[in-house]
């Protein structure tokens, strides 16, 4: 007899496990718990991903302050923090055109003598 009772509650126990099991299974696959979830996960990306924009900002940051050095471009105290100092401005004479050589050669072109 105790056998037969102890049986009896244990498959009762196990049923009652099961039916929760299965439950809390169901509930977390229905359209508003799945919509959460996603929510979550969307918001957990976003975070790293604005992690990982802050490092390679701060990468990016290092990496110019390293070539300025190692350029021999330091920052002029007049300028705002985020602003380095440049060169100057290229000399012009070098990228000219020398237009004196080809003053006979001038060619206009008509588009309305295509027609």
């Amino acid at each position: 007899m105790f056998r037969r009772a102890f049986w009896f509650t244990a498959g009762a126990a196990a049923g009652v496990w099961a039916t929760t099991k299965v439950n809390r299974q169901l509930k977390k696959l229905t359209p508003e718990s799945l919509a959460a979830q996603a929510a979550d996960k969307a918001i957990e990306a976003g975070h790293r991903l604005k992690d990982f924009a802050l490092d390679v900002k701060s990468g990016m940051s290092q990496r110019e302050d390293e070539l300025n050095d190692a350029l021999g471009l330091h920052q002029d105290p007049d300028l705002p923090a985020n602003v380095t100092a440049l060169p100057g401005p290229r000399r012009l004479r070098a990228i000219e055109h020398d237009q004196t050589k080809n003053r006979f050669l001038k060619v206009t072109y008509n588009r309305n003598e295509d027609h």
